[in-house]
């Protein structure tokens, strides 16, 4: 059983407050060279080292820890923002797997690049991008998902159909919208089951990174659309390697919470390993046409952190600020 904590609010440091500028692109705020994939898992060797030579306590342990896996989200995202920004300037279309540069998902989903629907897909893209037809997330952030949170970091999985179609909208987060964008309904769906269960504040705003570098993997099953058609790109291949990922990840970790909200993630259990001792949460989607059929009352944040921290581990602060 996990030694007793002090109120997970405590584990975390407050954000500093932000301009819009800052809001406007996390991605761009700091100027510092990219990092490739390898600088990435190793930026914070000094930091361990340095830790070597204290006795820290656990809720101390715990902040470093987070502060590390967000230097690295922020590390690999710059490094995604550097390769979009060559290929637009170049005037091409970027490499598609160039942009999945956080190292450990790179190693368990090379292999995908090299199968003959991936290359479909590929082409596919680089087709819609060259078109001049508007395409959602934008480039940098297609792999968001994967570059937000390494393999090992990830505690639960939120499994998504495909990226919000209108302007403005999709972040590469499945559910998430950047700060200054509404909240869509299915989100504040989620926030008032949330206040529900957990007693979170309503927040007011959409943007889940902070989940995000937490380790909750929001997955789309699609990660591309194009603007104002909704399921315009899926069976294009994307399903094929996001079902890979749920895969892999699933026999690589253990313990892990998915929920499984609607039809459409609950057909993806199949992927689960049934090894892994993890938690498979289902209830029905959050959308404002089912959320009243089973979403309210699901409970699944509260279970998802009761389920970690029984096998010893931080749970996720649920509330966005």
């Amino acid at each position: 059983m996990a030694e007793k904590r002090g109120s997970i609010r405590s584990f975390f440091t407050p954000a500093a407050k932000k301009t819009k500028k800052d809001d406007a692109d996390e991605t761009t705020e700091d100027a510092i060279a990219p990092l490739r994939p390898s600088n990435v898992v190793n930026a914070d060797a000094g930091a361990d080292a340095k830790e070597g030579g204290s006795t820290l306590t656990d809720a101390q342990r715990e902040r470093v820890e987070l502060n590390k896996q967000l230097a690295r989200s922020k590390a690999a995202q710059r490094e995604a923002t550097k390769i979009a920004e060559v290929a637009a300037a170049n005037g091409v279309a970027p490499n598609i797997e160039d942009l999945l540069v956080e190292s450990t998902w790179r190693e368990i989903l090379e292999p995908e690049f090299k199968k003959e629907y991936f290359g479909n897909l590929k082409t596919f893209l680089k087709r819609e991008w060259s078109s001049g037809a508007k395409v959602f997330p934008a480039t940098k952030n297609v792999f968001r998902a994967f570059n937000s949170c390494a393999t090992a970091n990830v505690k639960v999985v939120i499994l998504g159909q495909d990226p919000y179609h209108d302007d403005g909208q999709a972040m590469g987060l499945s559910f998430s919208v950047p700060k200054g964008i509404k909240v869509p309904s299915s989100l504040s769906n989620i926030y008032k089951e949330l206040g529900d269960d957990l007693g979170c504040k309503k927040p007011t705003h959409g943007d889940l990174d902070k989940w995000a570098t937490q380790g909750v993997l929001m997955l789309n099953a699609s990660l591309t659309v194009r603007a104002h058609q909704a399921n315009s790109h899926s069976k294009k291949g994307w399903e094929v390697f996001t079902d890979a990922a749920i895969r892999s990840l699933s026999k690589k970790q253990t313990n892990l919470v998915f929920m499984l909200w609607g039809k459409n993630a609950q057909e993806k259990e199949r992927l689960i390993a049934k090894d892994g001792n993890h938690l498979v949460l289902k209830c029905p989607h959050p959308s404002g046409l089912s959320a009243h059929r089973g979403f309210y009352g699901c409970k699944h944040f509260s279970q998802a952190n009761a389920y970690i921290e029984k096998k010893g581990g931080v749970p996720i602060d649920w509330q966005i600020e």
